[in-house]
Formats: C-alpha cells, structure tokens, sequence
C-alpha cells in the first residue's frame, strides 16, 4: 500500500492543476445540486419491529386520514391573574384564535375547540387548542407556520399569555457563534504547530473543501433519500473533525521530509506513503464504526451513519490527493521561515532518515520525548494513575437513564418550553405527554365486540396507579378497531411513565388472551421507551461487530495481537468514563450552567451507541498515528523503550494538536440550541480529551513499556494469513533504496565509459 500511496502522492504533486480543478469541479456540481435540490419530503422517525411502530402502521390503515404521523401543535391560553377561561372576553378570544388556527392554511386537518374538548384546567386559568396537520412537520410549509404564530399573537393582544409547543414549530438547530470559535481555535493551533501560515492553512481549507462537498451532496439527497437536518450537522461535525486532523497529519510527514534533505516532489511522495497510509487505516476505523450503525436497524441513525462515513471517505481521498497538489503550490512557503532561510539540509543515510538519532542526536528534547521517558521510568504509577482517574469519572454511567428529548428540554427562553411548562401547571406534567392505545379486534373471539374489549382496556388501565386519565374510545367507520388516550400523571421523560407503559402493555396482554382483540401501546413517549429497549438490545452486537473487525484491522496495520487488544480496552475506558461525565452534566446538572443546559433529563437514548461508534473510530485515529511510528521504528532495529520514544518525539506534537483541534471542533456545537445536538457536541469532545490524552498519551506507553518486545509478538501462523500492507512503508523504503543504489551504479558506469574509450 505504501508504494501505491508514494506514486499517488507523486502524481498529484506533479499534475497539481489537474488534481485540484477535480476537487473544485465536485465542490462546484455538489453545490449546484444543493441549491436545486428541494426540501425533504418527510423525516420519517420509523423504528421498525416496535410495537409503538406497529401501532402507528394499523392507524394509517385503520383510520385512513387520521394522519397519525402528522404535525401536531398545542395552543396554550393562560388567563390573567383573577380572571378565568370562562370569563366571556377571554372565551371570545380563544374562539377567535380557534377560528384563525382553522382557517390559517390549508394543511391543517382539524383543530379541537378547548371547550368542546373539556380541555380547561380545574382552576379555569388554562386551556389548550390541539391542532392537527394533514402533514408531517417537515412538510409544513413556512405560510403555516406563520399562521399558527399569528394566531397566537392575536390571543396575546387580547391580554391572554398564549405559547405554542408541539412539533409543528421544529426547526433546523442553530449552533451560534461557538461553532466558528471552535474553527478558529483549530486555526490558531495549527499556526502554532506548524509556525507557518500556508501550512496551517492547508488542513484548513481542504477540510472545508470535503465538508463542503460531503454536506451539499447530502442537502441534494435530502429529498430523494429523506435525510434530516440532524444529518448534515453530524456529517459537518465529523467531517471537520478528521478532516483537519488526516491533512495534518500528511503536512507534518511531509515537512519532516523535506527537512531530512528530500527534494519536494519525493518528500510529498514518501508523506503520502507514509503516513497517509495511517491517515487510509484510521479512516477506515472511523467508516466501519459508522457503517455498523446499520445493525441497530433504525432508519435515521442508519442514514447518520452512512452519510457521515461518507464524508469520511471524501476526507481520506482529500488528505492523500489535494494535500500534495497544495503543497505543490505552496512551494516552501509551507516551511517556517527559519527552514526557508537555513541552508538545506544535508541527505543522510537511511538509517538516519528512518530513526532520525543520529540527525537528531544533538537536538534538545522535545515534550514528547521527555514526557516518554517519564512514562517509561513510572509505567505502572502512569497506568494506575489514569485507569482509577477514567475509573471515578466513569462512576456517574451506573447511574444513566435514556430517553429521548421533548419540550421540556428545549430552551426556556422558547415558545415550546412555555407551553409546556403552562401544560404541567395546569394539567400535571402528563399531559405533555399522553400514550395511545390502540384495540385491534379484526381476530377477536367469536361473540367477542371491538366496544367490549376496548372497554375493559379503559377500566383496566384507569385502575393503574400512574393513571391520571382515560379518553373515552373512538371508533373507525368499519368499527373493528378503537382508540384510546391516556394521560400519565409523570412527565414524559421519567421512569415513572416508562414503568406505566410496561404495566400497560402487560396488563392488556393478559385481555387480548380473554378476548382475542389485541391492544397496542404507541404516542411519542412510548416510541421512545421502545427506542431505548431496541438501542439497548444493539449496543452488545453492534460493539461486538465494530470492535471485532477494527480488532482484525489493526492486527494486519500492526502485526500484532496484544496492541490491538490494548487500543480496543483503552477505548472502552475512555467512551464508559465519556459516558459518565454526560450523566454528570446532563442529567444530574453538574456545572450544567457552564455548557447552557437549562434542564437536565434523561440521557438521549442514541447517546451510548452513538458514542461507541463514532468515539471508536476516532479513538483509533490517534492509536495509528501515534503507535505506526512506533512499529516503525521497531522494526528497523531500535529497542522496544526506544521506539516508544521515537514514536512520541515525531508523533506526540502532531497528535495532540490534532486532539486540540478535534475537541474545539466538537466542543463548537455545544453552543447549538438542539439539545441533542448539544449533548452529541459535549459527549464527543469530552470523549476525545479522555482518549487522546490519558488513554493514548499514558496508558498506551505504559503498557507498552510494560509488555516490551511481547507486545510485538504475533504468531507465526497467523503471520502467513494476514496481509502485509507496509504501513510502516519498509516495502517502499527497500524499493527505493535500491533504486537508487541502482541509480547510483548506472551514473558510476557511466562516468568510466569514457576512460575504457
């Protein structure tokens, strides 16, 4: 692989014109395709195999232009202090503001009168307007939107407190201004990195380049393919991250190069052989982690996943192509100016290229060097140290509940948060979140009514203790199958509601034997029950599948069994330990007001699966950036303590300027108004800074000091079974070498042909 790498790297370093108008070219058609591209149809959140999602397929069925799927907004009038909704000017409001709400656009389907409905509170002061849309709430148009705004207003002006919550108002998250901060700290690093600005904008600028290609190409499939707007940020998210980090990287190598004597083409030759090679493994740590999202089976997180290894992919093909073109631009602009200035550099022999000691020897230690030798003189105080530090900050996961996010965790400065908070005062916090029973009786027993059954369903579940209310039933037109709404009395997001849905689901199991009508439970709050129970069942295949085939890959990067084994067991350390200071901040509401959490809750259930994929295969960026150079120089001779200390003299600088720049980024969306957006920004952040600098930069050389040579040991039969793919780039260092001893004699011959004449 090296070898094919080096002659790439060569070849767009000498065509640099026609490698970068490629790039531009797709920038340029993925674009177009974006402006052009219309709105996604839908965001269809199916969990396929649910019952939740059983139930909502038998609505559409059963009740055709129910619209079970469809938008839904809540009006919430609040009556001035000494009045009441009773009083005649504040009824004659809310009816005006009813008939508005019905009038406003034509997607709306129906809109229940709060005094129709019985929806008033016992103390008269609050009621709701439920309004239903023909449509889902990505379809609705912005002329609806504004209508139910306007509606409200009209309320307002009467001298009522009106807030609007629902799904009918969601929108795209908007991260502010953190998000450019986190880009700019990422370009103040590498400034100081790289000491030059040309270098340090390079991973820059192809990094925007591949975001920007990967995030237009999923707008312009978000139609056809039904891509949410959580999509595109993940995508940006991620494919900033690696993108900068996997430029970095190939920039580093090939400045080495050229200090170490090569000329320009040959140093972004031998970087793209090198360690592009690590940039090709790591990215493929990061697209198999992604891509194994698919297992969970759940439509969204399987169009995440594939749309951000995508962009994983243009990343890689960035890094190991338009970074030599660049560089071939940049010329030595993309040195410091004190390498620009200094004589170059004379062309040692092999051996000092690869192990740089004899360059090097009267060089001043580096950080990383001396932070090596720390390690290697306290390996067992720097493993213990970090292991109980992930170990205690880990404590909190023991205690983590999942859910998934609704009114009550957006904003309080938000129209929906007010809503909600008006609906709990008033009505108990349930209301926000009522469950729907359906009572199928199309294979009830013979003599055995649909209005029979659903009535024992009402008079069953109303007796259950977490019960505030049961709706009478509602009937389809061929009267085979009923509907049920039932208002918990906890709010949506506790364990209490999650414990009343099982008994529900148990205690109809047992009249569904009786009667043969089956009932099922779905509405928001049980999908997301069902959610977490289908996450939960995922998570042990998924790390199984993922963890697996990265364990098989980095066997073939390393030729080794133990430091696989140890990368995959320090990840763990560091995703459990990210998964703890989740629980701290986000639903214990620890330094909660530092990261502008307004209201602690249950853990997103995506949250641990999502985190073992994505912090998995970016853990596994720096344990091959990091560990490669170390194998590197292992196998060329030097003693196992050595080249831990080579490894970090060349590597640890890079590494962690790439782990700065991979938090900032990350840690940028934690300014974003989407809770979850927020909580995957943090979640992700926290996780890198635990990786990359106790798990990477300490466990890893302790152990390895530890182990010695073992930790190279690979059985000789497995040896012939994996491929060698030279990451190290041994294959290509012999190939040259010997063409230039060839090289070398062929100039020898030539300069004596004249004497033998």
């Amino acid at each position: 692989m090296a070898t094919f790498l080096y002659k790439l790297g060569r070849f767009a370093f000498r065509r640099r014109r026609f490698v970068a108008l490629i790039w531009v070219a797709l920038l340029a058609v993925a674009g177009v395709g974006a402006a052009t591209a219309s709105a996604p149809a839908a965001d269809s959140f199916s969990i396929p195999g649910t019952e939740a999602q059983r139930a909502f397929d038998l609505l559409d069925q059963r009740f055709p232009g129910a619209n079970a799927d469809g938008a839904t907004a809540r009006v919430v009038f609040r009556a001035p202090e000494g009045e009441t909704m009773k009083d005649p000017a504040n009824k004659a409001a809310v009816e005006r503001t009813v008939h508005a709400l019905r009038s406003g656009s034509s997607q709306v389907d129906r809109v229940a009168d709060p005094y129709a409905a019985k929806a008033l509170s016992k103390d008269g002061r609050t009621a709701y307007a439920q309004v239903s849309y023909k449509v889902t709430g990505f379809e609705l148009s912005d002329a609806s939107k504004d209508a139910l705004k306007d509606a409200a207003e009209d309320g307002r002006d009467a001298g009522l407190t009106v807030e609007t919550g629902g799904n009918a108002l969601q929108a795209i998250p908007e991260t502010g201004a953190t998000e450019v901060i986190g880009i700019a700290i990422s370009a103040v690093v590498l400034v100081i990195t790289f000491g030059a600005l040309i270098a340090a904008g390079l991973p820059l600028l192809t990094a925007l380049i591949g975001v920007g290609i990967g995030v237009s190409t999923i707008t312009a499939l978000s139609s056809t393919l039904d891509l949410s707007s959580t999509t595109s940020t993940l995508a940006t998210m991620i494919g900033l991250a690696v993108g900068i980090d996997y430029a970095l990287f190939i920039v580093s190598r090939y400045r080495a190069e050229i200090t170490e004597g090569r000329e320009r083409e040959e140093a972004a030759g031998r970087a793209v052989g090198t360690a592009g090679s690590a940039v090709v493994f790591a990215g493929l740590t990061v697209v198999i982690a992604l891509v194994g999202l698919t297992v969970v089976n759940i439509p969204m997180l399987t169009k995440m996943g594939l749309a951000a290894a995508g962009t994983v992919v243009i990343a890689v093909l960035i890094a190991l192509t338009l970074i030599p073109a660049l560089l071939g631009f940049a010329g030595a602009r993309a040195l410091p100016r004190k390498a620009r200035k200094a004589p170059k550099a004379r062309k040692g022999s092999e051996t000092d290229q690869v192990h740089g000691r004899q360059a090097g020897a009267g060089e001043r230690p580096n950080m990383g060097t001396r932070w090596a030798h720390f390690v290697l003189r306290r390996p067992v105080a720097v493993l213990l140290t970090a292991v109980i530090g992930l170990g205690v900050v880990a404590i909190p996961a023991t205690s983590l509940e999942l859910g998934l996010p609704d009114d009550g965790s957006q904003p309080t400065d938000t129209t929906q948060r007010k809503a909600y908070d008006l609906l709990s005062d008033g009505f108990g916090a349930g209301v926000n979140g009522p469950l729907m029973l359906v009572v199928d009786g199309r294979d009830a027993h013979a003599g055995e009514s649909v209005k029979a059954a659903a009535a024992r369903v009402a008079k069953k579940v109303g007796g259950l203790d977490d019960v505030a209310v049961v709706t009478p039933p509602t009937f389809n037109k061929a009267r085979d199958t009923a509907m049920l709404n039932v208002v918990p009395k906890s709010k949506p997001s506790s364990v209490e509601t999650e414990d009343l849905v099982h008994d529900i689901r148990s205690t109809t199991h047992g009249i569904a034997q009786d009667t043969g009508a089956k009932t099922l439970v779905t509405g928001t709050t049980a999908m997301n029950v069902d959610v977490s129970q289908k996450l939960n069942d995922a998570l042990v295949p998924y790390l199984a599948l993922v963890v697996g085939l990265a364990f098989l890959l980095l066997m073939v990067v390393f030729r080794s069994v133990l430091v696989p084994l140890k990368a995959a067991l320090g990840f763990l350390l560091s995703v459990v330990a990210a998964l703890g200071a989740v629980v701290a901040v986000f639903q214990w509401g620890w330094l909660s007001s530092v990261f502008g959490v307004e209201q602690t809750g249950p853990i997103m259930s995506m949250m641990p699966i999502f985190m073992v994929g994505v912090v998995f295969g970016l853990a596994m960026d720096y344990e091959v950036f990091l560990v490669t150079r170390m194998r590197e120089a292992f196998v060329h001779g030097e003693r196992p303590g050595e080249a831990v200390v080579t490894g970090f003299r060349h590597g640890a600088r890079v590494v962690t300027a790439a782990a700065v720049i991979m938090i900032s980024v990350f840690a940028g969306f934690i300014g974003s108004s989407d809770s979850m957006i927020k909580m995957i920004g943090f979640g992700l952040a926290i996780a890198v800074f635990f990786d990359a600098f106790l798990v990477r930069m300490a466990i890893v050389p302790a152990v390895l000091a530890l182990l010695g040579r073992s930790a190279w040991w690979l059985p000789r039969w497995l040896q012939k079974l994996l491929p060698n793919v030279d990451v190290e780039g041994e294959g290509l260092r012999t190939q040259l070498a010997d063409t230039h001893a060839a090289d070398g004699a062929a100039d020898a011959d030539n300069a004596r042909e004249p004497a033998d004449v």
